[in-house]
């Protein structure tokens, strides 16, 4: 995990409350951080991963301003961003091998095992896939967490992080949805962290009833669903 310049800890705020569903939730601003999920040139660019697979149509534009809206807000609100970016070293070996479950169910592994031509150039650390998007590049305060499995909870030093600060709720954006954002906001759950997903700040990854099945299983068992204006209007008053 890397940071640039993480400012001190603030003292205690007032809290807000952000319209959700199944209901509204209080989140206290200096216990909130948002995660941006994997908002990389793999997922979201012409040319990334899921093109070259054969897997998506066109870029994430989208998903990538509405998670601009969310992060520049939060920003100014003086919640910390975190980026989760998905990849391994340059030779996989981080991915696993044929006795890992990720060796066999990773579409990107899978893809390169069928077009050889094409090792190396997906989610391997350094390069161009692997980067985050040039719209949503990290700002100086900002973390970023490397991750070599959906979760970003997995093999890394989140949790820790997060409960050295004092952070207990999460805002998830990202992609996608079903698959690393899910993933992620279930392991944070049981963790014990309040989360919240802005649904139209994510994406899922295959048709659409993937991103209702995602955000219904969120809504009805893990989390709270909320959007980026509610989330925009709700910490904006906290600059006043």
């Amino acid at each position: 995990m890397t940071t640039a310049g993480f400012a001190p800890e603030a003292p205690p705020r007032a809290p807000f409350t952000l319209p959700a569903r199944p209901e509204a939730i209080r989140l206290n601003p200096s216990e909130t951080a948002m995660i941006i999920v994997d908002m990389q040139n793999a997922y979201a660019s012409e040319g990334g991963y899921l093109h070259l697979a054969g897997m998506a149509e066109g870029e994430a534009t989208v998903c990538i301003e509405q998670v601009a809206k969310a992060a520049a807000a939060a920003r100014a609100a003086k919640i910390p961003v975190l980026y989760f970016q998905n990849g391994w070293d340059a030779d996989y070996r981080e991915a696993g091998g044929p006795g890992s479950p990720n060796w066999h169910k990773s579409n990107a592994l899978k893809a390169m095992r069928a077009k050889p031509e094409l090792k190396g150039r997906l989610l391997a650390k350094g390069g161009w896939d692997y980067a985050l998007v040039d719209a949503l590049k990290p700002e100086p305060g900002d973390v970023v967490v490397p991750k070599p499995r959906y979760s970003g909870f997995f093999n890394t030093n989140m949790d820790s992080w997060l409960r050295a600060r004092g952070i207990r709720n999460l805002v998830f954006t990202g992609i996608a949805t079903n698959v690393c954002v899910e993933s992620s906001l279930r392991d944070a759950f049981h963790l014990e962290y309040f989360c919240v997903v802005l649904e139209d700040a994510t994406q899922a990854s295959g048709p659409d009833f993937a991103q209702k099945a995602a955000i219904y299983n969120i809504e009805k068992f893990f989390g709270w669903v909320s959007t980026v204006a509610d989330f925009c209007g709700a910490v904006g008053q906290l600059e006043e």
